[in-house]
């Protein structure tokens, strides 16, 4: 599509932003006691916001010019934040992640797949180079450490090197036979010119020859377009036949011209912005940095006249000078203080009052909140964000003329504002250097003081571990995991490969009020809400509501280890695994378990985002005692978790993921409060085994050869009988059938259902107590 088509996509969606946040505005921030009305409003405003994403996301993904993409990135991130805080109202209204959206679907005349959640392209696009450099780097010490093995080169065999051999000579006979016939055709056809010259022409002849040769002609043409065809299907045909007299079919010349407009859109999204900052410091940073000091300087001299002394020079970590900018006088901010001590001062006496009639009457209160208020939107921390992009939208970019900007070049008007930001940043830290530098000399001077000197803090007994890995570099640390295997190599599988249709019979469930097990596209959807889009952007992560921990439950071989890796591959993550089989002899005791979870996090934090994965996580929360040390070890694990997660801020994207195929083997009060959401993966429905079997790799592997299914496999048959089966036993059963023997084999020996269900019947199914131990 052209620029155009997208500049209109992205115009669209911000006018219905506009009347999004306008409804926002008049409808959320009233009291409303009548839930299912809220809980109409809210699932509108889901589906309404997923509408928004997915527009602004193909807007985002095509646009070229790079201030229009950073115009849209800011709205989108807005919009992805709105839509997790709509999500936890809707929990925190229906108590429960999953809700019943059909209707709202009819009212807003789409279909399920209108909620699936889309992950942005920018999320890997953006590091792509970074990321691709971290998996060579990483693999690179795996194989020094031998914990991978290099794909080794395979020497030909004595059969196909005699058939390389029987191939070579055949094509040298050919050759020569076809010289051997190419002399006596010439030789022929100076034996006809002699006689025709003898007799003369015969018109009959003549027609004959010109027949002949333009059915050769055309005979020759039809079969290069035949072979060209064969060559395109196969994957086979090169640049050279493309751009040569061959043709294309239109289909694969239309895939073609689009895949090479994406490599080019790619290349021209990556040209760099051009840099102002240069000009910006020679022609104003003179003038910035004289004013930041005048009036850095007045401010002293104001607080000294008004408290007697100089005061302390603002810390760095406070944001240094930045403290000192603010828009009161000296005389405000020391009202404002004896003020503030004189309110503690009267709190501190009348606390213990307080306290007494706060207890007599929590009953009434928390009654009349019952009767008198109903629900109301909580707080948003992207509303603001929204609302900003939407003003930047209707200032620069709503009225410009884009039929000019062929080139879709920049705006240097628009750079300089977003650099001059940086500029004072740069100045306002050297003139800070200068002025705490200035100030001590004066106060030295005039009254006799010294420097601030700041009070020791207490000893901490920190280990000398702890205090070892502080003088560690994170490549260090980075290969010392990867090497006692704590860093593993990402999977690289998608979320949408997790395969799985609506069921229609959970949604007739909830609404008699039940609570059934979520289906395979509602779970897709809560691993993208908790896990991808939070991970994928940090400005989300910052914002939005925290999840630290998530915990994937199920049977064995529903998927759980395929979505852990699904949540790094769309995200670029790192992956560290935690298994309890990976971890034996490895960091033992209580100091060492702290060591390697300060590593994680030093690491995890620098090469964020990252995925702290423990399978089998139900054996750190066990009942009974310890059977041996490294379970004694892994339960000093589930110890230590509460202090990881605590050390995890916001601006953190470090994910604890947990998988269990036993949740009820745990001890349930400290193994639920370590997840903050707990997802329960459900066995797969009749159209999911279905799709399953249709769409394994060897059955595909098959139709794509040119093969075909007879009317002796079943696939309705076969979905049917392995009810109760997961996932993982339909593609072992595949696997296991389709083996390399069996595909040569197919030609005179079609397969049967049979086959599938000897197989099947090999494997143990997922039991109807135990689904219902897990519900």
């Amino acid at each position: 599509f052209p620029t155009s088509t997208y500049i209109k996509l992205w115009a669209d969606t911000q006018r219905q932003l506009d009347t999004m946040l306008q409804r926002e505005r008049e409808e959320f921030l009233q009291p409303e006691e009548d839930h299912e009305k809220v809980m109409k409003m809210l699932a509108t405003a889901y589906v309404q916001y997923l509408e928004m994403l997915r527009k602004l996301e193909a807007a985002h993904a095509h646009l070229i010019h790079q201030q229009k993409r950073a115009a849209v990135r800011q709205v989108l991130d807005g919009v992805i934040g709105r839509l997790l805080e709509i999500k936890r109202e809707m929990v925190a209204l229906e108590k429960c992640e999953c809700h019943r959206m059909d209707g709202i679907l009819m009212d807003l005349k789409r279909v399920p797949e209108d909620i699936e959640i889309p992950i942005p392209e920018y999320f890997i696009k953006e590091n792509l180079r970074i990321l691709q450099e971290r998996e060579e780097y990483l693999h690179e010490i795996l194989l020094n450490a031998g914990l991978i093995k290099q794909e080794p080169v395979t020497a030909m065999t004595l059969e196909e090197g005699i058939k390389v051999i029987q191939v070579a000579e055949r094509a040298r006979q050919g050759r020569a036979r076809a010289a051997f016939m190419k002399g006596i055709y010439l030789e022929e056809k100076r034996q006809s010119r002699k006689e025709n010259q003898e007799t003369g022409k015969n018109p009959d002849d003549a027609a004959t020859c010109i027949q002949k040769v333009w059915r050769g002609y055309s005979q020759r043409k039809r079969t290069e377009k035949l072979r060209e065809e064969e060559m395109i299907f196969l994957g086979m045909n090169s640049s050279e036949m493309i751009n040569g007299t061959g043709s294309l079919p239109p289909d694969s010349e239309a895939m073609s011209c689009l895949q090479k407009a994406n490599v080019l859109e790619g290349e021209v999204q990556k040209r760099e912005d051009i840099s102002f900052r240069q000009e910006l410091r020679t022609t104003e940073g003179p003038h910035i940095k004289e004013t930041l000091q005048d009036q850095i300087t007045q401010c002293f001299l104001e607080c000294r006249h008004v408290t007697g002394r100089f005061p302390d020079y603002p810390p760095e970590k406070t944001g240094g000078s930045k403290a000192i900018f603010i828009e009161k006088h000296p005389e405000q901010v020391a009202e404002e203080l004896a003020a503030k001590k004189e309110a503690e001062k009267q709190d501190k006496e009348k606390n213990g009052k307080k306290q007494e009639k706060a207890k007599g009457k929590k009953p009434e209160k928390a009654g009349k909140q019952v009767v008198d208020l109903g629900w109301k939107m909580g707080p948003s921390n992207f509303l603001s964000i929204l609302e900003e992009g939407s003003a930047q939208y209707q200032v620069f970019w709503e009225k410009r003329d884009n039929r000019a900007d062929f080139l879709q070049d920049h705006d240097p008007e628009l750079i300089k504002g977003g650099e001059r930001e940086e500029v004072e940043e740069e100045i306002r830290v050297q003139v800070d250097e200068v002025m705490q530098e200035k100030l001590l000399n004066i106060k030295k001077a005039l009254d006799g003081e010294i420097g601030p000197q700041g009070k020791a803090k207490k000893g901490e007994k920190v280990r000398a571990a702890m205090l070892s890995l502080a003088c560690r570099t994170i490549d260090s640390l980075y290969q010392e995991l990867a090497e006692e295997g704590l860093l593993i190599k990402v999977k690289h599988v998608h979320l949408s490969d997790y395969i799985g249709y609506y069921d229609c019979l959970r949604s007739a469930l909830r609404e008699t009020g039940a609570q059934p097990v979520p289906s395979i596209p509602e779970v897709r959807q809560l691993v993208a809400l908790y896990g991808i889009l939070p991970l994928g952007s940090q400005t989300v992560h910052e914002n939005a509501p925290l999840v630290k921990s998530l915990l994937l439950a199920g049977p064995a071989g529903v998927g759980k280890k395929m979505l852990v890796h699904a949540i790094c591959t769309e995200t670029g993550a790192n992956l560290f695994n935690l298994t309890p089989s990976n971890l034996a002899g490895k960091y033992p005791g209580r100091e060492g378990l702290m060591m390697m979870l300060h590593m994680i996090l030093k690491v995890g934090r620098e090469f964020q985002p990252s995925v702290v994965w423990i399978r089998d996580t139900e054996k750190m929360y066990s009942k009974g005692p310890s059977k041996g040390e490294e379970e004694m070890n892994f339960k000093r694990l589930a110890k230590l978790l509460p202090q990881f997660l605590k050390a995890l801020k916001p601006k953190d994207r470090v994910l604890l993921v947990g998988t269990t195929s036993r949740p009820f083997d745990a001890n349930m009060g400290p193994f639920c409060k370590a997840y903050q959401k707990i997802i329960l993966i459900p066995k797969p429905d009749y159209l999911t085994r279905f799709g399953k079997y249709f769409n394994s790799s060897s059955l595909h592997y098959i139709l794509q050869g040119g093969g075909a299914l007879t009317k002796l496999v079943n696939l309705n048959c076969l979905a049917q009988v392995s009810d109760g089966f997961t996932q993982a036993h339909v593609v072992d059963v595949v696997h296991t059938v389709l083996t390399e023997l069996r595909l040569l084999q197919m030609d005179r020996k079609p397969l049967r259902t049979a086959e599938f269900v000897t197989s099947l019947a090999r494997h143990n199914p997922v039991y109807k107590e135990e689904e219902e131990t897990f519900q």
